[in-house]
């Protein structure tokens, strides 16, 4: 991809618009997100799977503002809840929850699992939809991260459930470890840095 072509980041969330930048620091486009446009696109996430919400947000951006689109879904998949919440993550104390709820329900959920019961892993679906009038094709790339989870949050860095993500060969959570180590590691990165070596080889 050349000649600093505009794409739009599907997201609403500050958080994640800033890390998609700077995992695609090398691409060399000019990655705007929703708010710099002044827009909101409505979309329901009712996909069955990571790639499919991620394409149900990236093909209406897409549609909407006419340029390619990039957009993510991501979860976090705990095998004692047989990989409950999943595609659900964001919303699993439901509509609106915030970060300390959804934790509270999930640990709620898992106080009778033991250490070595408590396996878990984070989920991402990356994709890019090329804008209205251009040929190119829509790509998929995925992203996964195992650890376990804790038994309380720990740490200031971080959202969603990294404060109960704990790293395998660390023995701390994701929040504690800080922003650094999850941009070189986390399932988001896997799944960014493959797309950003799709979209450098895109012409």
């Amino acid at each position: 991809m050349s000649g600093q072509k505009s794409v739009v980041l599907a997201t609403a969330n500050t958080h994640k618009a800033q890390e998609i930048r700077e995992l695609l620091s090398e691409v060399d486009a000019r990655l705007v997100s929703l708010k710099d446009l002044g827009l909101e696109v409505d979309v329901v996430e009712d996909g069955a799977t990571y790639v499919e919400n991620a394409l149900i947000k990236a093909r209406a951006t897409a549609a909407s503002t006419g340029l390619a689109a990039i957009a993510d879904d991501s979860g976090i998949e705990v095998d004692a809840l047989e990989g409950r919440p999943g595609i659900r993550s964001a919303r699993f104390a439901g509509e609106g929850a915030t970060d300390a709820e959804n934790n509270a329900l999930l640990l709620k959920m898992l106080e009778q699992v033991p250490k070595g019961e408590r396996t878990a892993r984070f989920m991402c679906a990356a994709v890019y939809v090329p804008g209205t009038d251009c040929p190119e094709e829509e790509i998929v790339c995925l992203g996964e991260w195992p650890g376990r989870i804790g038994f309380v949050p720990q740490g200031e860095s971080g959202f969603g459930y990294d404060p109960l993500f704990i790293i395998p060969g660390e023995g701390i959570t994701v929040a504690e470890l800080g922003p650094e180590y999850k941009q070189r590691h986390s399932h988001r990165f896997q799944a960014f840095t493959a797309l950003a070596d799709h979209l450098k080889a895109l012409r």
